[in-house]
């Protein structure tokens, strides 16, 4: 097994119908429920274990979900209420070091996406098939469409989840 990538590297889809965008929005919907249980029950040394060698540890994990996904969120609402916004990136990686990722309690960020994700879960089922057409200009990416950025979330939610589900099972923690 890939432990970068247990669940397959993201496949940006050919076509996106409401099917797709449905099954998307549920996996948002049903993720931070699903990262909760993934944690559930870890000591604060396997929330401190890298879920692969030189690879974040799970609580960074958590973390990074928060922050990356704000970072969805207010994209998606920056390209519903202007035309093509070129949008900030982010180091991810330096985010993850920061003093907060790197040893702060995973509750707070799990809070973060259970109402964050709320939010996001409601706008998209608001959202009509032209808005899940509009764009956001990524410096690094080029033109991002919604629909792209929805399929690249629900991945990213099983992505990360499976990270720490796959090293729970490995090491046998229950």
């Amino acid at each position: 097994m890939d432990l970068s990538y247990p669940i397959g590297k993201f496949a940006p889809p050919d076509a996106v119908g409401p099917d797709e965008r449905r099954k998307w929005i549920d996996i948002l919907a049903a993720a931070p429920a699903r990262l909760r249980a993934a944690v559930d029950g870890l000591t604060a040394s396997q929330l401190d274990t890298p879920y692969r060698p030189n690879g974040w540890t799970v609580r960074q994990v958590v973390h990074h979900l928060a922050d990356s996904h704000m970072h969805s969120y207010i994209r998606y609402r920056l390209a519903l209420t202007e035309e093509n916004p070129t949008i900030k990136p982010y180091d991810q990686e330096k985010w993850a070091e920061l003093p907060d990722a790197h040893s702060g309690p995973v509750e707070t960020s799990l809070v973060v996406l259970e109402g964050m994700h709320s939010r996001w879960v409601a706008l998209l089922q608001s959202m009509s098939a032209a808005d899940f057409e509009r764009t956001f200009f990524h410096p690094e990416r080029g033109q991002v469409r919604l629909d792209a950025t929805l399929a690249l979330y629900a991945w990213h939610c099983r992505h990360h989840e499976s990270h720490i589900t796959g090293l729970r099972k490995r090491m046998g923690w229950s």
